[in-house]
């Protein structure tokens, strides 16, 4: 028997991803891609290494941008004075524990840093325990963003939505 697994609006998932400081255009607009395609709200945490109408943001995020829930932060520091009660990961190599040992639930928000610096060292200390990584071979230094996002989204998803 074959089982659709197809998301919908009213569906029960619904995560939240984090940008810290994003800086390849095609990289946002590809995880923009995602989030539509998820019901996940897209939060871009300020400066952004690109304007929002870069034509290789826009390219990337083909014709989905009028359906993403998009958030835009001044700073670090407004983004978690926004949202200082809610539950949240983040992404990091530093990070000791690996995304599919967190029990992810419904609203959570995974944040990711930019492809040139990752997130700050001082966050990353104070939430430690809130620290994933995706486990992978030392012949690279980090995955691609975009696909980073879409690995940890998904067991996210996974997790909430289908694990019946």
């Amino acid at each position: 028997m074959q089982r659709n697994f197809l998301l919908n609006n009213n569906d029960k998932c619904s995560f939240h991803v984090v940008l810290f400081q994003p800086d390849i255009p095609p990289n946002t607009g590809n995880i923009a891609r995602l989030c539509v395609a998820t019901n996940s709200t897209l939060h871009l945490i300020k400066p952004l290494g690109f304007s929002l109408s870069d034509k290789k943001l826009k390219r990337a995020g083909l014709d989905y941008w009028k359906n993403l829930e998009l958030e835009i932060h001044d700073s670090l520091n407004d983004f978690l004075n926004k949202y200082k009660n809610r539950r949240f990961f983040l992404s990091s190599t530093k990070a000791k524990k690996a995304y599919f040992e967190v029990d992810f639930e419904k609203g959570d928000f995974l944040i990711f840093g930019s492809e040139t610096k990752g997130l700050p060292e001082d966050f990353l200390m104070v939430f430690s325990e809130r620290s994933v990584n995706i486990p992978m071979t030392h012949n690279v230094r980090s995955l691609n963003l975009a696909g980073s996002v879409a690995i940890v989204l998904y067991e996210a998803i996974r997790q909430v939505c289908f694990n019946r």
